[in-house]
């Protein structure tokens, strides 16, 4: 198929009330999983690769582009939650699709400022933008404190000031392990697909349960980062499957990993939307 942008895959996403995945990884495995787990349910997908998940991030991104161009449904690359000014650069320098401005823990004006700079070269380069704002907490951080929900009217003068093309909100959801019951607040969701012509993407998937998701992409979420569950059905297969040779775990973890992405697929509307 192609190795496309990731504002490609949300616009057609919005349009039709479904949401893409975008899978964590790290290694080959994780892409090859993910990639073939979208060919098996013919969907589009994001392959999402934090900056220090891996320690090559050109070569990652050059296989990354050589299965893509291989498959047979569309996939994006994103940089998952930069950091840093050069996080972004040099993922946009190896070729990813998408970069993540993750300046959510900064005032507002401060948030604007630092994101904009990214979108005015990110877009000179044809990759797309996702930011994100309010703050979606980490369960064993201590940012949890800090986790605040996003503001309509304050999220409409972002997207307009900063120009990025996706928009990563606060509605309830947390990354990692739930240490409480997930409650999602589709008033605000629902306030804020009305208010901001981007599509919008939810961090915190794994663990908010399938009504939630399954709602959430009906009704405006485009794009659902989903990192815990995956890895964890990768890890629970190796561990409790029957004492093989070393050599013989990898194949468990893709296997595993692979059917709960496809799972999603699923859940999130996008089978047969490649």
């Amino acid at each position: 198929m192609s190795f496309v942008t990731m504002g490609e895959l949300l616009k057609k996403a919005q349009e039709g009330h479904y949401a893409v995945v975008a899978p964590s990884n790290k290694d080959e495995i994780t892409l090859r999983a993910s990639i073939d787990a979208a060919e098996e349910m013919h969907s589009p997908v994001i392959i999402n690769l934090n900056y220090k998940a891996h320690p090559d991030i050109r070569f990652f991104a050059r296989m990354c582009r050589d299965l893509a161009l291989e498959a047979s449904v569309p996939v994006a690359l994103n940089q998952d939650h930069g950091a840093e000014y050069e996080h972004a650069m040099r993922a946009i320098q190896a070729g990813f699709t998408a970069v993540m401005a993750d300046r959510s823990t900064l005032p507002f004006e401060e948030n604007i400022a630092k994101v904009s700079e990214i979108v005015k070269v990110a877009h000179a380069c044809g990759v797309t933008v996702e930011a994100e704002l309010g703050h979606v907490g980490y369960s064993d951080k201590d940012d949890m404190k800090e986790r605040a929900l996003t503001v309509p009217s304050e999220a409409k003068e972002y997207v307009e000031r900063t120009g990025v093309d996706c928009l990563a909100v606060a509605i309830g959801t947390v990354h990692g392990v739930y240490k409480g019951t997930p409650h999602i607040d589709f008033d605000l969701l629902h306030e804020l697909r009305d208010t901001v012509n981007v599509p919008l993407v939810l961090h915190g998937g794994s663990g908010t349960g399938e009504d939630n998701l399954a709602r959430a992409c009906r009704e405006g979420i485009c794009k659902i980062n989903i990192g815990t569950d995956v890895m964890q059905a990768g890890r629970d297969a190796v561990l409790h499957s029957v004492v093989h040779a070393p050599h013989d775990t990898l194949p468990f973890f893709y296997e595993a990993y692979k059917k709960e992405l496809e799972r999603y697929m699923v859940l999130f509307g996008s089978k047969g939307k490649a």
